[in-house]
């Protein structure tokens, strides 16, 4: 029996039953989420959100169910991992939200007509609590640091509740009040899009929700496109991509579109590209750098083996790496023979500028 089983009136067990049915038969899914056990808790949990509401509405105190909503949706975050803070959080407020019409059913041997008025307000409240809640994980120390922290946060917030329109607002907004395009990319876009990647790593947000962050903040970047293309031109040329299969290209694409702002002439690849491509490339665009960028580790070796590739055929091509992939070594890029690394996207246009004449 679960330890969140203590109300017993058959009255309620019986509306536990109706909503339990209800949910599943409004949402299909769940039965391919929900083993035999998880679905046994459940029910038994939904009888324990009716004693909390049915506590508050005695008390007329909505705080009652607001603090229990907050609490039982991160127990829930915590107890299925396989499962998103967004999906938990879909979950839970149907569930209000059925909990509320079949309660109104029952309304005339049940409640009176202002305890209903009660507990649909404090369903409400709950569905609120639980939306905001979606948002609060723990971010880390490198997210929190540097300038335009609330920007970012804003804008986090905003697509971890799949609020496209609102991210594009935060990114507009602050273009408007004076953040420039490089502060856009280095301090609210790559940081965001760093802890985004830290979020799926602890199985706080799936890849689903990644792949839908990741295709926002591209179409963000899209917006700044005719600032970026304006700029007079240098006469200077860079090659990017991702390496092999490697799909996380993001940073290499904020790359060229930095290295477009300041003038120079920028070939992005995209990622999955074998070395033949890459070579074949810089033999047809000519660049004086090529800058490669790997997120995963596991393409460390094919990235190693894409550099010897290139300087052996083009020793006088400059070559830049980075990319997360290398936070976790033992300065893994001093063993090979590249010209520069970097960590950030204006540490790289800074050092070409000097190099490139």
């Amino acid at each position: 029996m679960s330890l969140l089983m203590n109300y017993t009136d058959q009255r309620f067990v019986e509306i536990a039953q109706k909503v339990f049915q209800e949910q599943f038969k409004r949402d299909p899914k769940l039965e391919t989420e929900l083993d035999e056990r998880r679905k046994r808790l459940m029910y038994e949990d939904v009888v324990y959100n009716i004693s909390y509401l049915m506590t508050a509405v005695h008390f007329s105190d909505g705080k009652i169910f607001e603090g229990y909503a907050a609490w039982i949706y991160e127990l829930l975050c915590n107890l299925m991992k396989d499962l998103d803070r967004d999906r938990i959080m879909e979950h839970m407020n149907d569930h209000y939200r059925i909990l509320s019409e079949i309660l109104n059913d029952y309304s005339e041997a049940l409640l009176t007509e202002e305890e209903l008025n009660k507990a649909a307000d404090y369903l409400n409240r709950a569905i609120a609590v639980t939306e905001k809640a979606v948002t609060k994980v723990t971010l880390s120390s490198d997210f929190q640091e540097g300038k335009h922290y609330n920007v970012r946060k804003t804008y986090l917030d905003a697509l971890l509740n799949n609020q496209t329109r609102e991210a594009h607002r935060v990114i507009t907004e602050a273009k408007e009040q004076g953040a420039a395009l490089v502060e856009i990319y280095e301090e609210v876009l790559a940081k965001v899009m760093i802890e985004v990647g830290n979020l799926w790593h602890k199985s706080i947000i799936t890849i689903d929700k990644e792949h839908y962050i990741t295709s926002v903040t591209q179409s963000v970047m899209a917006g700044f496109y005719d600032e970026i293309f304006s700029q007079p031109r240098k006469s200077k040329r860079i090659l990017s991509c991702a390496v092999g299969s490697e799909l996380h290209e993001v940073g290499v694409r904020m790359l060229s579109d930095m290295f477009e702002y300041r003038g120079w002439d920028s070939f992005y690849l995209g990622a999955a590209l074998p070395a033949a491509s890459i070579l074949q490339a810089i033999n047809e665009h000519q660049p004086e750098i090529v800058a490669f960028s790997v997120t995963m580790p596991l393409y460390l070796q094919e990235l190693e083996q894409t550099v010897k590739a290139v300087k052996e055929k083009y020793p006088e091509v400059k070559i830049a790496v980075g990319g997360q992939a290398f936070n976790n070594t033992d300065k893994l890029w001093e063993k090979w023979e590249i010209d520069y690394y970097s960590t950030t996207a204006a540490a790289l246009v800074n050092w070409a500028e000097q190099e490139v004449h």
